[in-house]
């Protein structure tokens, strides 16, 4: 009898996967999927490994083993090139409260890698009174898409309603949620179908803001799991509120916790 071990093999989640997605991929079905893995909800996240069905490959004709010198490939050099800024035409930015590396970026019409590399940065972080080095010729920050304010009234008011509403991995209904969960819930209330994602998936699925408005998402990295891995909706002078493993409240940005995990505030398209 041929076993289940034989026939699977292992994929690993990557940000915008989801199982309907993955199913297509290897040409069976959700749900087919879901019982290869004992899932109970269709929800994901990046870095989990699923089973999925084997992939044949394409026989190849047999020949007679040649022993060879294990061949060393040494990727092409490529030669450093500045990123592209005029180095020489440079002033200071000083950050902000709300900033992020993102909207800075996009303020000076440069990519985040480039403003990391013109800034010798290694990581994303940045902390108010940081100087950075921005283009000089750059016309400076830009006016800001506006929040939908009864939007994100509605919002912050369905979520509201649910603090204490203790936390289920997977959860997306008032019986218990996970961070993305809770999210997900409380934007569908104020009119805003935006899917189910992880937190990695919202992150995607949003644009970054140079001064967060309540409403507005906060993005948390490095939490259970490397990379985006928490959010919740900010409520403004700091607060926000989420669901996190003691169920849905509210907290201080403040807190040493959250400041040290802290990723971007960003904002639905």
């Amino acid at each position: 009898m041929q076993t289940t071990r034989a026939a699977t093999s292992v994929y690993t989640v990557k940000s915008g996967d989801y199982l309907g997605k993955i199913a297509g991929n290897y040409k069976t079905t959700v749900s087919q999927l879901k019982s290869l893995n004992k899932l109970k909800s269709d929800m994901i996240y990046v870095g989990q490994k699923i089973k999925v069905p084997a992939q044949k490959a394409p026989a190849a004709p047999v020949k007679p083993a040649t022993p060879k010198p294990p061949v060393t490939t040494t990727p092409p050099k490529t030669p450093a090139t500045p990123p592209p800024v005029v180095q020489t035409e440079v002033k200071d930015y000083i950050v902000k409260s709300g900033d992020t590396l993102g909207g800075i970026a996009g303020d000076y019409q440069l990519t985040v890698k480039e403003l990391k590399a013109l800034n010798k940065l290694s990581s994303d972080r940045l902390y108010v009174g940081q100087k950075l080095k921005v283009p000089s010729t750059a016309t400076g920050p830009k006016t800001e898409l506006t929040v939908d304010s009864d939007f994100a009234a509605k919002m912050i008011a369905s979520a509201k309603k649910l603090i204490g509403v203790p936390y289920v991995w997977g959860g997306s209904t008032p019986a218990g949620f996970d961070c993305s969960g809770f999210v997900y819930y409380a934007a569908k209330q104020a009119g805003m179908d935006i899917g189910r994602y992880s937190a990695a998936g919202f992150y995607d699925r949003t644009y970054y803001v140079n001064s967060p408005k309540p409403g507005d998402i906060v993005f948390f990295e490095n939490t259970y799991k490397k990379g985006i891995s928490h959010l919740g909706i900010y409520l403004g002078n700091n607060q926000f509120i989420h669901a996190n493993d003691s169920g849905v409240m509210i907290s201080n940005m403040q807190s040493p916790y959250y400041q040290a995990h802290f990723a971007s505030f960003k904002r639905f398209y």
